[in-house]
């Protein structure tokens, strides 16, 4: 797990060595087992992020007519975005669930003003990496928008393929705007293609 910090410290900072060990130490780390939220839809938010080290946690919300509707998985080496400052004290418009037992890095505002007074470069190094999970959101979002619902399925298996097994079925369909039994029959098309 360190490894995977340290390789980004070293890929966006010039930070040393001894002082990449230092922020590790500094870090709260925390084990979440599967089925626990860590945000649910209704309660107030509070400024929190996460970066997965290991395992999947699904934002979801409950639409009008109480059907959950996933927005996002997340997965190894992607944050959890922070919550806005400005929707700090207001409802959660979303859940977030740990589909998988999770092992996190966890995140608070006071917490990272204190780092980044401390460690400068910390600070560039999440901006990047928020710049660079923002600039993939963009482009995701555009080509969802755009796409059929089986070029959605195939983006996933391209892009993201160990969620194919990783997540419920009905939560993958979901995420791709479509029903379970739709998701099925183009599983099915796209086996008999040799995709």
């Amino acid at each position: 797990m360190i490894n995977i910090l340290l390789k980004y410290m070293s890929d966006f900072t010039l930070i040393s060595e001894e002082e990449q060990r230092a922020i590790f130490e500094s870090l709260t780390i925390d084990k979440y087992k599967k089925g626990k939220y860590l945000l649910r839809q209704g309660e107030l938010s509070s400024i929190k992020c996460y970066f997965v080290l290991e395992g999947c946690v699904r934002q979801f919300f409950i639409d009008e007519s109480g059907k959950e509707v996933t927005t996002n998985f997340f997965t190894e080496e992607q944050a959890i975005p922070i919550i806005n400052e400005k929707t700090q004290g207001d409802l959660s418009k979303h859940s977030l669930l740990c589909v998988e037992d999770c092992i996190l890095v966890v995140g608070d505002v006071d917490s990272e003003n204190t780092m980044f007074n401390k460690y400068p470069q910390l600070e560039m190094m999440i901006r990047k990496m928020m710049e660079i999970n923002l600039g993939e959101m963009q482009e995701q979002l555009g080509e969802f928008i755009s796409s059929s619902p089986e070029e959605r399925y195939k983006t996933v298996l391209s892009q993201r393929p160990q969620l194919i097994n990783r997540v419920p079925q009905h939560q993958l369909a979901s995420y791709l705007g479509i029903t379970p039994e739709s998701l099925s029959r183009i599983k099915k098309r796209i086996k008999k293609s040799n995709f």
